[in-house]
């Protein structure tokens, strides 16, 4: 699988930009500020309809412009498809597919699949559960697209049933009386869509594990091992989750979520939020009988993202037939590596169908990586090689 065409309106900083790429490694070179990365986002966006910079759309849309239009050229396995994309600030964005409208604008999710690596990957490994999650739910939209669904559907009755949280609540503090038959229907739908996300999750999981562990001996042999688990609220209530390789009904899932909420309702009602979901869960990551936030060095948190990433990239790999491989971008992380875990990265990039590289100076690109070359200076961006 390849980008081959990349055309941007009114994206971020680009009033327009054109982008021809071929199979093999890519590499964008430009001074910080001039547009690298809002052309990396662009192709993620394709791939993923979301921002991994940004939680929303609206910073997408360049200033002063009503609307920002992404289209790709997609080849796999000898096969080319053409995604649109219109995206709107306050309004649903539209997809076109080989020219054609689609239903909904998550229709083309799968045309294009391909594993980041960039700055922002430390916070996988440092920063908030949240982060972890995100991690997940999009390496398991990746392997399985109809998951954005799942996701969506249950972002949604978050929302929902937060709101009927909160009335119910007061409504029980003020000593009126308040039906609670509303809860239980948003209660089965949490249970529904929460053990559909939970078990796409523990399965991401199960299969990540080995990629990822191998990924991290080779480019921090003398650390700890790796480890990684999946930690769920449920797991009080169904220790067989406590099992790295459980592998539980998705009707197992929903009768255990439906029984925690069941127990948590009082609590809920009392501090009017969700308390019971995968929206709380984590992923757990370790080096030894340690966890890393709080014990890891900077250099060994690197190291497990870029393990995370690369483990990803060899999951998705196997998942798909020859021909279907992930792209593989690099975004300007070449200059936070040390020498051995840079010539690890660049083996593993110059074997991918296409890589997609960016650097503010052509000294941090390993040689291994010595394609095509672009330049990206003052809003243009041209091939010099």
């Amino acid at each position: 699988m390849y980008v081959r065409h990349l055309s941007i309106g009114d994206f971020r900083s680009w009033s327009a930009a054109e982008l021809a790429l071929d199979p093999g490694p890519s590499v964008l070179v430009g001074s910080n500020g001039q547009g690298k990365t809002n052309l990396i986002e662009a192709i993620g966006y394709v791939a993923t309809l979301g921002s991994h910079r940004v939680p929303t759309d609206a910073p997408l849309i360049r200033h002063g412009a009503d609307r920002a239009v992404v289209r790709a050229a997609v080849v796999n396995d000898n096969r080319e498809l053409r995604v649109e994309l219109e995206i709107t600030a306050g309004r649903a964005n539209k997809a076109r597919l080989n020219g054609a409208p689609v239903t909904k604008t998550r229709d083309v999710l799968g045309v294009l699949r391909w594993v980041l690596f960039a700055p922002e990957d430390l916070a996988i490994v440092r920063g908030d559960p949240s982060e972890r999650r995100r991690f997940l739910d999009d390496l398991a939209v990746a392997r399985s697209p109809r998951i954005a669904g799942v996701r969506a559907d249950y972002d949604r009755v978050l929302k929902q049933r937060s709101a009927l949280l909160k009335s119910s609540g007061a409504a029980r503090r003020s000593g009126g009386g308040n039906d609670l038959r509303t809860l239980d229907v948003w209660d089965g739908h949490l249970a529904e869509h929460g053990a559909q996300l939970m078990a796409a999750r523990l399965d991401a999981v199960r299969e990540l594990r080995p990629h990822a562990v191998a990924a991290y001996a080779q480019v921090a042999p003398s650390s700890a091992p790796l480890t990684m688990r999946y930690a769920s609220g449920l797991e009080a209530g169904l220790p067989e989750l406590a099992d790295p390789d459980a592998r539980p009904d998705v009707g197992v899932l929903e009768a255990a979520l439906l029984a925690e909420l069941a127990r948590q309702r009082p609590a809920e009602l009392d501090r009017g939020v969700n308390l019971v979901g995968p929206h709380r869960d984590d992923l757990e990551l370790g080096l030894g009988e340690l966890p890393i936030r709080g014990y890891a060095s900077h250099g060994e948190g690197w190291s497990a993202a870029l393990a995370l990433r690369l483990g990803s990239y060899e999951l998705l790999r196997a998942d798909q037939p020859a021909g279907a491989e992930p792209v593989l971008v690099l975004d300007d992380v070449f200059a936070e590596l040390d020498a051995d875990r840079r010539q690890h990265l660049a083996k593993v990039a110059s074997r991918a169908e296409q890589a997609i590289v960016t650097a503010a100076v052509i000294g941090d690109v390993p040689p291994e990586l010595d394609g095509a070359r672009y330049d990206v200076h003052a809003g243009e961006v041209r091939r010099v090689r």
